[in-house]
Formats: C-alpha cells, sequence, structure tokens
C-alpha cells in the first residue's frame, strides 16, 4: 500500500466529506448539457446523467423513471429537491 504525505492524506480525506457535494454539482452541470443535447449526444448525457444518480444512491425504480420521462426539467427537479434536503 503506497504511503501518502500529510498533506495527501488531507486531500483524500476532504474529497471522501465533499463526495456527495462534487457529485451533486456534476449532476447539475450534466442537467445544463442534457437541455442542449440532441441525437447521439443526449443519449450519451443521459448515460452519464444516470451513473451520476447511481452514484448519489438514487433508487433504481426513479432512475428509470426519469429515463422513460426523458424530461431534463425532471432531472433539474430532483437536483433541487437534493440541494434543499442537503443544505
Amino acid at each position: 500500500m503506497a504511503k501518502h504525505s500529510k498533506f495527501q492524506q488531507n486531500i483524500i480525506k476532504n474529497y471522501y466529506q465533499n463526495r456527495e457535494a462534487i457529485g451533486l454539482q456534476r449532476l447539475s452541470e450534466l442537467v445544463t448539457e442534457l437541455y442542449l443535447a440532441e441525437g447521439k449526444a443526449r443519449e450519451k448525457v443521459w448515460k452519464q446523467v444516470t451513473a451520476a444518480l447511481v452514484k448519489l444512491e438514487i433508487k433504481p425504480d426513479r432512475i428509470e423513471h426519469l429515463q422513460k420521462q426523458n424530461k431534463p426539467e425532471l432531472v433539474a427537479k430532483l437536483v433541487e429537491e437534493l440541494l434543499a434536503k442537503g443544505g
């Protein structure tokens, strides 16, 4: 196992403490991309959105519902809901 300096240990610790906020920020960015994307690019963004939702531990049935609806505004509403719950 690699040894990390004190500085590196602090960076790693901070990352894990803020992982949910980082994931939520990424999901927010993906919502913007989803609004703008069309065709195959939109499918690619949806895959990234799905991965972000899984990392945020959103229930699989809710993720499936969002995918079937294919509406960025529903994902945006979920982001608002998560921000309200976390803040």
